[in-house]
């Protein structure tokens, strides 16, 4: 999937179901790209695009306690909801397979909820997860206008797609994560404060 990865990382994305491995490719080739288009580091890009889902395939029930026997922060929600902890495992996995890149950790332990301090690319492995054409983008008019967006106003592109999930978790009393409303008011603030971050049009 990906030169110079780890035997035992390569190993682990091989065994994954085939429908997942190919979305991760879909991501990777998006995330690269979209990396290249606003000058940032399109190995970092590729290789947290890669691999965010490594720990999707999981039970749920087995994801909380790796959690747990790793030591990690679990939030109610995330206890509620145990599915949402398949980026944090993953971080903790690939640390222990010997990456170590804190933005490509951070991109993919907050690629399910986003994170105020998330990293241009962590941004960009976050959205290019979100509008993979397996998840419906055809059919839903706002992640079209998302995957739009994803070449002229990268937090305007999060900002969209994070107003449409809260939207659909609230219409359906379902949780939202605290890092999930966290980054709407960080990215509004920072808005309203004249400071738009990755907007404009890409590098090049």
């Amino acid at each position: 999937m990906e030169d110079r990865l780890p035997p035992a990382l390569a190993e682990a994305l091989g065994c994954l179901p085939d429908g997942l491995r190919a979305h991760l490719l879909r991501t990777q080739a998006l995330a690269r790209d979209l990396a290249g288009a606003w000058g940032l580091d399109t190995h970092k890009a590729a290789l947290a695009a890669l691999t965010h889902d490594l720990c999707r395939a999981d039970p749920p029930a087995l994801l909380l306690e790796e959690a747990r026997r790793l030591g990690l922060p679990i939030h109610p929600v995330e206890e509620a909801v145990p599915l949402l902890l398949h980026g944090p495992v993953a971080a903790a996995r690939l640390r222990a397979l010997g990456i170590t890149d804190p933005e490509v950790l951070d991109a993919v332990r907050w690629h399910s909820t986003a994170h105020p301090s998330l990293s241009p690319v962590g941004k960009v492995v976050f959205l290019a997860d979100k509008v993979d054409e397996g998840k419906g983008v055809d059919t839903d008019p706002t992640l079209q206008e998302v995957r739009r967006l994803l070449y002229r106003d990268l937090d305007g592109a999060l900002l969209l797609y994070l107003g449409r999930q809260m939207a659909r978790l609230l219409e359906a009393t379902g949780l939202l994560h605290p890092a999930t409303v966290e980054t709407w008011n960080a990215l509004l603030l920072r808005r309203r404060g004249g400071q738009r971050t990755l907007s404009g049009g890409p590098t090049g």
